[in-house]
């Protein structure tokens, strides 16, 4: 299957400047939700650029500093837990691709967005079904929202050692549910899902 397909048809219909969008993080118990929006350069290699939940951590670490050292523009959108509460995973999702749209510089004219929604942005857009499988600009944009997303949560641990979330990212796994009954939650939980609700 040709990566490029989106991006060629959208060049065909006379768009110059075609980001791919993507999220990371819509399933955790903590932490943001994180977006990259990526604008890559015609000559960029697709090999092994892929959905980053089929790559190994060393693998995604090695294509986001290919990425960035390639691409034409990469924005990050971040929003965070108390906001995702505030207004729902999946609003806050598109408001952080939004984010990193208009993060983005030079700005692009044409969008390509992993999953079935439109964000708020007059900018052309096409919504695509399991996009980080067949465009390689949301692949990179998985990619790149994966990898920051991670390294935020290796950050956190720093703050919140018991929570283990060096390990699991804010993942609802075994280790991570038995911290919160033990420990109950802390500032980057989100208040609002079904594993940590029950201990407010």
């Amino acid at each position: 299957m040709d990566l490029w397909f989106f991006e060629k048809k959208a060049t065909d219909n006379g768009f110059r400047a075609v980001a791919g969008i993507d999220e990371a993080g819509r399933g955790p118990l903590a932490g943001p939700v994180v977006s990259a929006a990526v604008i890559l350069p015609q000559a960029f290699s697709v090999a092994d650029v892929t959905d980053s939940k089929k790559l190994s951590a060393k693998k995604r670490a090695r294509l986001y500093e290919k990425i960035y050292a390639q691409a034409v523009s990469v924005g990050i959108g971040i929003v965070d837990a108390a906001e995702i509460d505030r207004i729902n995973i999946l609003q806050a999702s598109l408001l952080a691709m939004s984010i990193a749209t208009h993060n983005l510089d030079p700005q692009p004219d044409c969008l390509l967005i992993d999953g079935p929604f439109r964000i708020s942005s007059r900018l052309s857009q096409k919504p695509i079904v399991r996009g980080d499988t067949l465009s390689v600009s949301i692949a990179a944009a998985s990619i790149v929202a994966k990898v920051t997303r991670d390294r935020l949560m290796e950050g956190y641990h720093e703050y919140f050692p018991q929570f283990g979330f060096y390990q699991h990212k804010g993942y609802p796994t075994r280790a991570h549910k038995a911290a919160i009954r033990e420990f109950g939650y802390c500032p980057i939980h989100r208040k609002t899902f079904r594993g940590v609700k029950e201990f407010l």
